[in-house]
């Protein structure tokens, strides 16, 4: 189900805007690292698990479907028989022989009910266990073995990705390979392939039984996704030329709808006059190939609604939050340093919408010793533009005869060339 995505130091002039950039990758990396643990492990990891809430409820909506699934096929084999148990009793002209063959095909529907019901059974147990496996997963996570829980969750991850970008071989081998299977949504993400992929090819019927399987839940939320499918399959009967039908179709599938979306559908029943080929705008748009492009993001959406998921991939989400503290204007600047992820053109995209990061204070960490530079240990500028701490220019003028060399430019310049630079 394809969703559509995605060192440091003071390295550039002027110095001041470089030094942010430098002291912000820094000095944040838990927030561009998934899995990257903060000074204090407990809070990180209660933190972490605030972001579950996915995890649990997608089996769990999942096992719930399953259930209401055989439900209503077990009530609907067990009210025929009744039914043919009935018609049988009733009968006072029936043959004795009549009655035996008719007796004899209830008790194969039953046995053939009793497998269903097996097989349900199964298929519901192995929910319920993965439902489990999950929250004992959850309940596993403690301070002590944060990195071991912080790497499954960043698998689980990247399996997210892959289903969604439809890479399902290579998810189902890392799920594999790292024992996860009960821990990612493979066969939920199936399920949604088969309808994109009729969608895809201008099929709607997978997409309507989808619909017809969880009628109860878009009626709830007020989904009129069935009517755009219906709307599709109507113009495409007019897009061949077949009117009558297109007319006997309406009565029977756009008609109910009418009371609610009387526009759509008085815009949709014109075609008949205008036909595919027309130039009006307002007719020639609903005959364009784009709108199955529109079924599948709509579908998309109803179907990570209905199964409480985030509509973009859980990487991007993650990815995001760590570019949000990195992000800032001198980033989209053609001199900005290649150790900055914000460098990167997929980064970028994927940080468009985001806002720039709010600093308050320069923090200014010093590319040579990777220590905080501030009254105590300043930062003092080369004569190329360059910064770094007064600690660690000392050292190097102490042992080279006063001599400063640049470890970015290799420029060579004395101590005493050197400006002090004030933090704002």
């Amino acid at each position: 189900m394809e969703i559509d995505s995605i060192s440091n130091g003071v390295a550039s002039s002027p110095p001041t805007s470089t030094s942010t950039v430098t002291s912000v990758a820094s000095t944040v990396p838990a927030a561009a690292s998934i899995g990257a643990v903060p000074s204090s492990k407990l809070t990180q990891l209660t933190e972490s698990l605030k972001l579950e809430h996915q995890f649990l409820r997608v089996p769990f909506e999942h096992y719930k479907k399953t259930i209401r699934a055989h439900h209503r096929a077990v009530e609907k084999e067990v009210s025929s028989v009744i039914s043919g148990i009935s018609d049988v009793a009733d009968s006072d002209d029936v043959s004795k022989d009549d009655a035996v063959n008719q007796l004899t095909s209830l008790v194969s529907r039953l046995q053939g009910l009793k497998r269903k019901c097996e097989e349900g059974s199964r298929v519901e147990n192995l929910q319920a266990q993965r439902c489990r496996a999950r929250l004992a997963h959850l309940e596993s996570a403690d301070a002590d073995n944060v990195s071991d829980w912080n790497n499954t969750r960043l698998k689980r991850i990247l399996v997210d990705y892959m289903l969604r970008m439809s890479c399902f071989d290579s998810a189902e081998k890392l799920a594999e390979i790292s024992n996860i299977q009960d821990l990612v949504d493979i066969d939920v993400f199936k399920e949604a392939k088969k309808v994109i992929d009729a969608l895809q090819n201008k099929e709607v019927a997978p997409a309507l039984a989808w619909c017809a399987d969880n009628k109860s839940r878009l009626k709830k939320s007020k989904s009129k996704y069935e009517f755009q499918l219906r709307l599709q399959e109507f113009i495409e009967l007019v897009r061949a030329e077949n009117n009558m039908r297109a007319i006997l179709y309406a009565r029977k599938y756009l008609a109910p709808w009418g009371a609610t979306h009387m526009k759509e559908l008085q815009r949709v029943m014109a075609t008949l006059a205008f036909k595919s080929n027309t130039e009006c705008a307002t007719y020639k748009v609903l005959f364009e190939p784009k709108q199955w492009d529109y079924l599948v993001d709509q579908f998309k959406q109803e179907f990570c609604k209905l199964y409480g998921m985030t509509l973009e991939p859980l990487l991007n989400i993650y990815l995001q939050a760590g570019l949000s503290a990195l992000k800032t204007p001198f980033c989209y600047e053609d001199d900005c340093t290649k150790e900055d992820p914000l460098s990167q053109e997929s980064f970028r995209k994927l940080a468009l919408p985001l806002p720039f990061s709010k600093q308050h204070h320069s923090k200014l960490v010093c590319y040579i010793t990777k220590e905080l530079m501030d009254t105590e240990n300043p930062p003092q500028v080369l004569p190329n533009g360059y910064v770094y701490s007064t600690k660690a220019l000392k050292d190097m003028a102490e042992k080279n005869n006063g001599k400063i060399t640049c470890p970015r430019t290799g420029l060579v310049c004395n101590y005493s060339d050197l400006v002090k630079a004030y933090i704002s």
